[in-house]
């Protein structure tokens, strides 16, 4: 997706040879023009599956969700990761770590939104290690629901999520894979060894 590597190497800035910052477009300011092509290129990537629900984690990955199932014409659910007093009852957690926080959240989904048969499409804006596309998994497989696929906005190839999702049997599309972050500057990984 042209658009998208060109948005990475344009605004994204390399803080780390871990971690990219995309808060002008992606994660805290979005671009909904790429948003819509985000969604656009999903339905692309998963036609044919039926599927019947998409689901993300908050807050990132609201954007390329909700214009997915925009797209597809189905529901959008999104984990929480905030305790909510209105969600406390016939609800599905799972603990997930976050990479770029340091930390372990609960993540909650209410069991009435979502039913044994469903076929769930989860998206997510980063990849690093997986550990949200694993959570997300096992909240759908905990209803009866299936995965038909995970697709991501970035995936950090160079980190073992899309490799580990892979061999545990999901289909996994990201629409960009960054091969590696050094030096302030991003290389993706169809181009590595490249100049």
């Amino acid at each position: 997706m042209q658009f998208l590597k060109d948005k990475v190497r344009q605004e994204g800035i390399v803080l780390s040879e871990q971690v990219l910052k995309v808060d002008s477009f992606l994660n805290h300011q979005m671009d909904p023009v790429l948003m819509k092509e985000v969604g656009k290129e999903f339905i692309r990537r998963f036609e044919g599956e039926s599927i019947t629900r998409v689901l993300t984690i908050e807050s990132s990955g609201i954007a390329p969700g909700i214009m997915t199932a925009l797209e597809l014409n189905v529901p959008l659910i999104f984990a929480r990761k905030q305790k909510s007093l209105t969600l406390t009852e016939d609800i599905l957690v799972e603990k997930v770590y976050s990479f770029t926080k340091q930390e372990t959240n609960e993540i909650t989904v209410a069991k009435k939104f979502m039913n044994p048969g469903d076929r769930v499409l989860i998206i997510d804006d980063f990849l690093a290690n997986g550990e949200a596309a694993f959570g997300l998994a096992r909240i759908v497989e905990q209803v009866g629901a299936e995965v038909v696929g995970i697709g991501i906005v970035i995936e950090k190839a160079f980190q073992p999520g899309g490799r580990l999702l892979k061999e545990a049997g999901y289909r996994v599309e990201s629409l960009v894979r960054i091969g590696a972050l050094s030096n302030g500057q991003v290389t993706f990984a169809d181009e590595e060894g490249t100049n």
